[in-house]
């Protein structure tokens, strides 16, 4: 079953396994997180207080589904721990593998 476009598993691929009783099972293959660098940065937000990472997401991608691309950007193992302190700044950044256009 396809992910939408906003899912973090979109592009995840699924597998089959078939179990002893002879039923075949979907399931998704594992997931890495890609590391910090691969993302090329927009801009920064400071967490003030009252922050969550689902608005974080809403007001700077424009999603709040798409939470996971910031925790992603920021290597974060537990997302609430990115607006637990007051000043702390977010990297905002494109999706993996889109390169950032060159000044000029």
């Amino acid at each position: 079953m396809p992910f939408p476009a906003n899912s973090r598993y979109q592009t995840t691929p699924t597998t089959t396994l078939t179990d002893a009783a002879g039923r075949t099972v979907a399931y998704l293959t594992r997931r890495f997180v890609p590391q910090p660098g691969a993302f090329a940065l927009l801009r920064e937000h400071e967490v003030v207080g009252g922050d969550r990472l689902d608005n974080v997401a809403a007001t700077e991608l424009g999603d709040p589904e798409l939470f996971w691309r910031v925790c992603d950007a920021n290597a974060a193992m537990r997302p609430e721990d990115l607006v637990a302190a007051v000043g702390r700044r977010l990297r905002i950044t494109l999706p993996a593998g889109i390169p950032a256009a060159p000044y000029g």
